[in-house]
């Protein structure tokens, strides 16, 4: 004769091990933090240069479309110049 088992004991262990995986997702930082992140982003672009040049390789290094990788450098260059 089978033996069945309840399949609520699974069931238990699996809610178990899935709490913890979701209590160790970071909260969503909101748009304060977003724009904060935005501007330290763009004061590195316009105050290092050795920074710029790493995030122009990084992001158009990739790019095989002339035109494309010429505006990509071109968005970067802008930040030579002093802000208005």
């Amino acid at each position: 004769m089978p033996s069945y088992r309840s399949p609520i004991p699974a069931a238990v262990l699996l809610i178990a091990l899935a709490a913890p995986v979701s209590a160790q997702s970071p909260p969503y930082p909101g748009a304060a933090a977003n724009i904060r992140e935005s501007e330290q982003y763009t004061a590195l672009l316009r105050s290092s240069a050795t920074f710029r040049a790493k995030r122009k390789q990084i992001e158009c290094g990739p790019i095989t479309d002339p035109q494309l990788h010429a505006s990509c450098i071109a968005s970067f260059d802008a930040y030579t110049k002093p802000a208005k």
